[in-house]
């Protein structure tokens, strides 16, 4: 039996309260604890190793948390040119993954990067403009750089070799979902009600719910534009909005203050891990009308909790739920009203769409995900004996999405 691969992960980035990139690395990070063929080693703030070492947050602990970078973000970059490649030279792993876009670029280790999407390129607007340029330099050097790119969807793969050049390989390893948590069914009556209700919202009238980050991109401001369309026809109908504050996000504020049935939309904030599932789950119908994703997580969770869900075409959200999914333009608040207005209104597919979802969101786990890291993993270290993708491809070739 060959020896474990040894991982370092660079887990610095991820905040207190995680979402998107942040959450996609805790789950990565617990589905690979739980590996016997991988000796991961995660790589955190100095006062951070608390949390990663806490059992409750992955479901195995790793063999090793160090606390080796500074908090700061700007002390943390300039820690990883400066020091990272060193302790990386030291440590010695079979792989190092950087999964936010950025690599140490003097390092003798294989190094594989996750490019979650490209609208540092696309949409830099969307960004503070320092972040936008720190990033598309971080995003051409790792294309560049890295042993291997992880690109979290075929649609970020395909645009990424698109925006710029790429030398290395491309493996495409699609998120996934905890089904213990994420599931059609509520743990025990009533458990979903009292939930909610610590949220301020009420189960006995219907809702509309959205799950994510409060910046430009999600399309909130259409959502709530959508919403004041639907208030008069279904006037027990409210919206529940929850998620953190991003930035840039005036267009939402001023959206909501222009609302004529601001009285009935429902802003929790960030809803703690243990209520997602029952919002998404109890909702009449989830909206998730983002502009641009790498992935659009918040849109599987939903399926796999057979909400009836409602996002926009041309993104990754309907590479991840095709035909489960009532799809509408993005920035369209008139067809995102009439599609949320198909199904509140007892659409004849609700239950072809729900079946097809619960389908859709099965295959995807987060083991399935660590399978396909691993895969990039493996290619780095010079491994070429790899299973092959999704869709039957052989991995190898630079440049090549895989």
């Amino acid at each position: 039996m060959s020896a474990p691969l040894s991982l370092t992960l660079d887990v610095t980035a991820v905040p207190p309260r995680p979402a998107g990139a942040g959450r996609y690395t805790v789950e990565l990070a617990s589905a690979l604890a739980q590996r016997s063929d991988v000796e991961l080693t995660l790589l955190a703030r100095r006062a951070d190793t608390g949390r990663w070492s806490d059992a409750a947050l992955l479901a195995a602990a790793p063999d090793r948390v160090l606390g080796v970078a500074p908090s700061p973000r700007p002390l943390r970059l300039a820690w990883e040119q400066l020091a990272l490649g060193r302790l990386l030279d030291r440590e010695a792993p079979d792989v190092h993954h950087g999964p936010h876009y950025t690599m140490p670029e003097r390092t003798r280790r294989p190094v594989v990067v996750t490019i979650h999407d490209c609208t540092f390129f696309d949409h830099p607007e969307w960004h503070e403009r320092s972040k936008a340029v720190l990033f598309r330099r971080a995003i051409r050097v790792a294309a560049v750089r890295a042993s291997v790119l992880v690109c979290v969807s075929r649609t970020t793969a395909e645009r990424l070799v698109e925006v710029c050049e790429v030398r290395a390989p491309v493996v495409v390893a699609p998120h996934g979902v905890d089904h213990d948590r994420f599931s059609p069914e509520e743990p025990s009556p009533g458990s979903d009600a009292l939930a909610l209700g610590a949220i301020g919202v009420d189960t006995a009238r219907p809702y509309i719910a959205f799950v994510g980050t409060l910046e430009p991109r999600k399309g909130v401001a259409d959502l709530v534009a959508a919403f004041d369309r639907l208030a008069s026809r279904h006037p027990e109908l409210a919206l529940v909005v929850a998620g953190q504050p991003g930035w840039g996000d005036t267009g939402i504020e001023e959206a909501l203050a222009a609302s004529s049935a601001r009285g009935r939309i429902v802003l929790p904030g960030y809803v703690p891990d243990g209520t997602v599932a029952p919002l998404l789950r109890q909702a009449s119908a989830v909206a998730y009308p983002s502009i641009e994703e790498g992935y659009g997580l918040p849109a599987l969770e939903a399926l796999a909790c057979g909400a009836p869900l409602v996002t926009t075409r041309g993104t990754a959200m309907e590479e991840v739920a095709g035909d489960a999914a009532w799809l509408v333009a993005p920035r369209s608040p008139e067809e995102l009203a009439g599609a949320l207005d198909a199904v509140l209104s007892g659409a004849e597919d609700t239950a072809a769409h729900r079946a097809l979802g619960l389908a859709e969101a099965a295959r995807r786990t987060w083991s399935a995900s660590a399978e396909r890291h691993l895969a990039a993993y493996r290619l780095a270290s010079g491994e070429r004996a790899l299973a092959p993708t999704d869709d039957g491809a052989p991995h190898g070739g630079a440049g090549a999405v895989r």
